[in-house]
């Protein structure tokens, strides 16, 4: 199976473009103010108008109001909404769309539970664990703690880059990388030479 690459964070219209040329499989588009690559939804819809086709688009959200949720779905084309905060099950089925639930990682963490309160999700997301940030903090966690009968996709997330790309593949087998720092110049900003090495890298890894 090949592994499919999202990168998230994109806060310029031609980054975004670049790396549907590259061959990306999804962008992230982050929608929660206290993260360095939060957009407006002009920006959004920017960005969005600009990409071709078959490019899946998703919607990060942290414990987000219902009404700005269902404000971005309605002016930004939207094909899937990932959930990064503490909501529940019922909260990340409302909006009849696809959802991804992330997860960030501690070792007490009993993935498989997780998997079975959120079985209509479309894949989870491990992240790694930081306190008081939820996502985008680069850093990796023990892959260690991933189990491999999970019966949702895994999106690998955490500390990605380059160097890593061909080891998460081979040693986690996800259904998906997600990377965000790991392919910027500077917060929010890609950098095309690293989006085209992880996602060749990424290729590889599936050899």
């Amino acid at each position: 199976m090949r592994t499919r690459v999202k990168i998230c964070g994109f806060t310029q219209v031609q980054d975004a473009v670049e790396a549907a040329i590259l061959g990306v499989d999804a962008i992230g588009l982050v929608f929660y103010p206290p993260s360095p690559r939060n957009i407006s939804i002009d920006k959004a819809i920017e960005i969005t108008k600009a990409l071709p086709a078959f490019v899946t688009t998703v919607a990060l959200f942290v414990d987000e109001q219902e009404a700005r949720i269902r404000e971005v779905l309605t002016k930004v084309p939207i094909d899937c909404i990932q959930f990064h905060g503490d909501e529940s099950a019922d909260a990340c089925r409302i909006y009849n769309k696809p959802y991804i639930k992330a997860i960030r990682m501690k070792p007490e963490l009993d993935v498989m539970a997780l998997a079975e309160e959120y079985d209509d999700a479309s894949a989870l997301l491990l992240d790694a664990y930081h306190p008081g940030i939820k996502g985008g903090s680069g850093s990796k966690f023990d892959w260690d703690l991933i189990p491999n009968n999970c019966c949702l996709p895994v999106i690998l997330a955490g500390g990605l880059q380059v160097d890593n790309a061909m080891q998460a593949v081979q040693f986690v087998k996800p259904y998906a990388l997600d990377v965000s720092s790991g392919v910027e110049s500077s917060k929010g900003i890609k950098d095309v030479a690293k989006m085209a090495a992880f996602i060749q890298v990424t290729k590889e890894g599936d050899r």
